[in-house]
């Protein structure tokens, strides 16, 4: 694919890490917290605290640093990667959050996942010559 559709991909998934980051911070702080699976030794809010602040770090690398792009792609499909036990404990736990109130969405939602990691490197491949 083209250089410009591998940019489209990084700015959306920039903007998308900096949005989530932000209602991390402010608007849907309790509804991420159903997100947190029970074993981490963390408070729910001090997880999600931390996750939005690794998120609007990420997008805003993600949109601005574009010397260090690759390795801001790789940073953020570890971030996707170390998530994902939220997202699997939301759907094990049947936590609803984000309109996620069925077995069958919660489980749909997992295939995003994958998704995201794929995006975060593909999106910051280095541009072809």
């Amino acid at each position: 694919m083209s250089n410009t559709a591998r940019m489209i991909g990084r700015l959306f998934l920039g903007s998308s890490l900096v949005f989530a980051g932000v209602s991390h911070l402010t608007f849907a702080r309790d509804e991420f917290q159903a997100q947190v699976p029970e074993s981490l030794p963390l408070d729910p809010d001090t997880t999600v605290v931390a996750s939005g602040v690794a998120e609007v770090a990420l997008g805003s690398a993600l949109l601005f640093a574009h010397r260090y792009r690759r390795r801001v792609g790789v940073i953020a499909a570890l971030f996707f990667v170390a998530v994902f036990p939220g997202n699997i404990a939301q759907w094990m736990h049947h936590r609803d959050g984000f309109g996620l109130n069925t077995e069958i969405k919660r489980f749909v939602r997992l295939f995003f996942q994958p998704a995201l990691v794929a995006l975060a490197l593909w999106s910051t491949r280095p541009a072809r010559r």
